[in-house]
């Protein structure tokens, strides 16, 4: 019978940004430090040490963008495996960031205390009037999340696709990981229906069962566009 813990422990979000077939550095070097998995998206980008033309056209190169989500307590450790074995110590390799995570659910192994979550986002309440909800499940699930959101009083949400790989997912071919596709649904709420999406995308989604994916919370500070 596999053992739940519940802890106070609270949540962090590592986004990494590198050059294209980086991010599997990245990946290992945070389960090495202590990380479950994560996802990889890609996207293009230009830095400060790219050049920004070539024969007078702009230039973009690829990108691969790491989620990586973790409990505090390993942050730490997590960023400095990051930053040696992916050399983010040197000029031009990429850079990363970390941002706040208000609630999570889809972690059924080590599940949060709700009360320490439920305070959490009663303290966003005087900062934010607005929430975003990441949730990350396999390809084909994305359509879930959005039906049940939207039932929960959510306009909409947005769908992006990536790859990577979780606790449960460790399946090989011919000695080689194989990382799973993946859809990320970006929802935002108005801070007095966050709670009641997420409820219903954990539900709908089936977050509460192992392998199914993951769903957290980011504040956000100020938006554009939201007219009505």
């Amino acid at each position: 019978m596999q053992t739940v813990t519940t802890q106070k422990n609270h949540y962090k979000l590592i986004i990494t940004i590198v050059k294209k077939k980086q991010a599997n550095k990245v990946m290992a070097a945070a389960k090495k430090g202590g990380a479950e998995g994560g996802t990889i998206l890609l996207g293009s980008g230009l830095g400060i040490h790219e050049k920004e033309s070539f024969f007078g056209i702009d230039m973009l190169y690829e990108k691969e963008i790491v989620f990586t989500l973790i409990p505090e307590d390993r942050l730490s450790n997590i960023l400095e495996h990051i930053k040696e074995e992916a050399k983010l110590n040197k000029q031009g390799t990429g850079i990363g960031f970390v941002v706040d995570v208000l609630a999570v659910r889809g972690i059924v192994h080590n599940q949060m205390d709700l009360t320490f979550e439920e305070e959490a986002l009663e303290r966003m309440i005087d900062h934010v009037n607005f929430e975003l909800i990441v949730t990350i499940v396999n390809k084909g699930d994305a359509g879930i999340v959005v039906d049940a959101s939207k039932r929960a009083g959510a306009e909409g949400g947005t769908i992006l696709s990536g790859r990577g790989s979780g606790i449960h997912e460790q399946a090989k071919l011919l000695s080689m990981i194989i990382e799973p596709e993946k859809e990320i649904v970006l929802t935002l709420v108005t801070r007095d229906k966050v709670k009641r999406v997420l409820h219903q995308i954990e539900e709908e989604a089936s977050l509460n069962q192992p392998g199914k994916g993951i769903a957290f919370i980011l504040p956000v500070e100020e938006t554009i566009g939201i007219n009505h």
